[in-house]
């Protein structure tokens, strides 16, 4: 788009690394590349791949020694060199969406590209940290001492402020970029940020972007905005007994600052339509920085409460609850529609007793099956498609009197037109994805948001994952019904013919949920302890490699599921490399992929990037001043996971010490690696 068209034109260096008597072939090949480029052949061969077919031709590398490249200055097995050594500038965000594919000489160079061993106990300070700078080994380190400090971390928010007092702006803010923003934050805008793309890119790592500016309120007007904009305008009824309505579903102020007990996790409140409307303008932006700088391997992560009011997303999550309870009560059990595998046949039975019933009828031509059952109650495209009004769409038959009640209560036309305002911006936020060949993540939020979300996030999966997985859902697997969850919606998927995405998390609102949960008198939604989420964690990715295998073994497309790994927790990556391996499912089938948070466990990050795994870096960015709040909370995040700081700051100061003895105090990074 604008931004796309306006960036300088492509750049992209490329060096050989050559035998003995090949160097005057490669040469010429340059040359001949050169002039065809200039005289605008399109099928002028890349001078790699000419280079590469005269050492082939002459037996490897000309009649010269095999050379190798290794991780650090330690020999280990490598790929021998055939290959380009890339660096592409800023440049490269000129294309097309269109044309958002690497060339020959970026995407597929000659030779296999350099492939380094994995060292699954994720001891090697080498392969962690060769992507980085000495000074940056060194403030990472300086980071993590201060992040070890209790008390520091408690009252940083406040210290923070005291030295942008103290210090004026512009000192303020060149301490930040030389500690806890450089080392959290990849840069100001989206063309700042282009060379720490490139470079995780290089070292075999794709990015997930996220523009993490926050508004710094305070507690009163985050409760203010929260209750104002989660209570309809015709009133709350949760308080009406007749309604049975569900605690859970509606805001209560003690929990309206949803900042509460979370660390680390982006928080929005709604104001107006027109902050959701720059909201959506912002993501668009981040799928155009991504687009440009990673050729159809990188990620946007979005918030569903940036888009819309929260009182929408409530009213829905508790229609989808409504709806599970009206089916538990016409046939017995527990679960939703799907897993109850009745027909429609079985409900015409269940309203024999109401005769020739019109409003009955007409329910069930709405009714959603296949030849294995029921799948939904409601046409749910409708709120992701049409202008149907979430009124009328949601009524079932009494089963007493035939007559259609409400499973969501009346919503005024102004909050209705703010729904369809909502699906507005998600539709054009992944219609803009599809073709830029950017991912969608969809983050997973409170338990109160998450059924809409979801349900809302598949119905967008159903419409644009067609030929590929475009949108992903988030599933927090510290939560009682994970595995519940992600089961049913791949079979959604599996039934209804589109392609599944699921990032898989431990999860963010732990002691948020249960507090909530036991104020307001419903069951606590969270597993009981660390060791059970972990259980439902390893569970849940199985059940993913299960299906993922069962397609492949009977010549499906595997990649019908797709699946993220987003863990810091190194015995959870290890589990689903060793799964990976003993059902068959390699790197290259693309079904698996792992993430950590830039500045976060880059031990595990960087050593599986260059083993030739699929591995992304969560990259937030954004100015220094609006940013604090989410330093603020990667400060809280990494206090509480001691264990995981203790082992970085060993391989840390062991690499450093490494550098320091050895003479090479200004490395430079330099990538030859290209993701999977």
């Amino acid at each position: 788009m604008a931004l796309l068209r306006s960036l300088s034109a492509q750049r992209t260096a490329i060096s050989l690394v050559y035998g003995k008597s090949n160097g005057s072939v490669a040469v010429a090949a340059c040359r001949s590349f050169q002039r065809d480029r200039r005289s605008g052949s399109e099928a002028a061969a890349p001078p790699v791949a000419a280079a590469a077919a005269a050492v082939a031709a002459r037996g490897g590398d000309g009649g010269g020694s095999v050379r190798y490249l290794h991780s650090g200055d330690r020999p280990m097995q490598a790929s021998t060199v055939v290959q380009p050594e890339l660096v592409t500038s800023t440049d490269a965000l000129k294309r097309s969406p269109h044309q958002n594919k690497p060339p020959p000489s970026a995407g597929t160079p000659a030779g296999s590209p350099q492939r380094d061993p994995l060292d699954v106990s994720f001891n090697d300070p080498i392969a962690a940290f060769k992507s980085k700078t000495t000074w940056e080994l060194m403030r990472a380190y300086l980071v993590y001492m201060i992040c070890s400090s209790e008390k520091l971390v408690e009252h940083n928010m406040t210290l923070l402020k005291l030295a942008r007092n103290l210090l004026g702006q512009k000192l303020f803010v060149l301490l930040m970029k030389s500690s806890f923003y450089g080392h959290f934050v990849a840069g100001e805008n989206r063309h700042t940020i282009v060379p720490a793309l490139e470079r995780l890119r290089s070292f075999g790592v794709k990015p997930i972007l996220d523009y993490s500016v926050e508004e710094d309120i305070s507690q009163e007007e985050a409760e203010k905005r929260e209750v104002e904009s989660s209570v309809s305008s015709a009133g709350d009824n949760k308080d009406n007994k007749e309604e049975d309505s569900m605690p859970q579903y509606h805001v209560d102020k003690s929990f309206a600052d949803r900042r509460y007990k979370v660390s680390s996790a982006r928080t929005y409140f709604y104001l107006n339509e027109a902050t959701c409307e720059r909201n959506m303008e912002t993501f668009i932006k981040c799928l155009e920085a991504v687009s440009g700088a990673t050729f159809g391997t990188g990620i946007t992560a979005i918030k569903l409460t940036a888009l819309g009011r929260p009182q929408l997303l409530l009213q829905l999550s508790e229609v989808i609850m409504r709806t599970r309870k009206y089916m538990e009560a016409m046939v017995g059990g527990e679960g939703n529609v799907l897993t109850h595998h009745k027909t429609i046949k079985d409900l015409e039975k269940y309203y024999a007793s109401l005769g020739d019933n019109k409003n009955v009828k007409d329910f069930l031509k709405n009714v959603t099956s296949d030849k294995e059952g029921i799948l939904h109650l409601f046409p749910w495209s409708g709120i992701v498609d049409e202008d149907s009004q979430l009124s009328d769409t949601f009524r079932v038959p009494d089963p007493q009197t035939g007559q259609m009640r409400r499973l969501i209560s009346q919503i005024p036309p102004k909050e209705e037109e703010m729904f369809r305002n909502m699906i507005r911006r998600l539709n054009t936020i992944v219609k803009a994805a599809a073709d830029l060949d950017v991912r969608i993540m969809v983050d997973a939020e409170q338990t109160y948001f998450q059924p809409a979300i979801s349900r809302i996030t598949l119905e967008m999966m159903r419409k644009y994952n067609k030929d590929k997985a475009i949108v992903f859902n988030t599933y927090q697997c510290y939560l009682r019904e994970a595995f519940r969850e992600v089961n049913t919606d791949m079979e959604q998927a599996k039934r209804q013919n589109f392609y599944f995405g699921a990032k898989l998390v431990r999860g963010a609102y732990m002691d948020q949920e249960r507090a909530r949960a036991q104020a307001l008198g419903y069951p606590d939604p969270v597993n009981p302890t660390f060791e059970a989420t972990t259980a439902m964690y390893h569970k849940t990715l199985s059940e993913c490699l299960r299906r993922i295998k069962v397609m492949k073994d009977s010549s499906e497309d595997a990649r019908k599921i797709g699946i993220m790994v987003a863990s810091h927790n190194e015995d959870t990556v290890r589990f689903a490399i060793e799964q990976m391996k003993e059902i068959g499912i390699s790197p290259e089938d693309k079904v698996i992929c792992f993430g950590q948070l830039l500045g976060m466990c880059d031990y595990i990050t960087f050593p599986l990037g260059q083993a030739g795994y699929s591995a992304y870096k969560y990259i937030p960015y954004g100015p220094v001043e609006e940013v604090l709040p989410y330093l603020s909370r990667r400060a809280q995040e990494n206090k509480g996971v001691l264990k995981k700081i203790k082992k970085e700051k060993r391989l840390l100061m062991s690499e450093i010490r490494r550098r320091l003895m050895r003479g090479q105090w200004f490395y430079k990074p330099k990538g030859n690696y290209v993701p999977i």
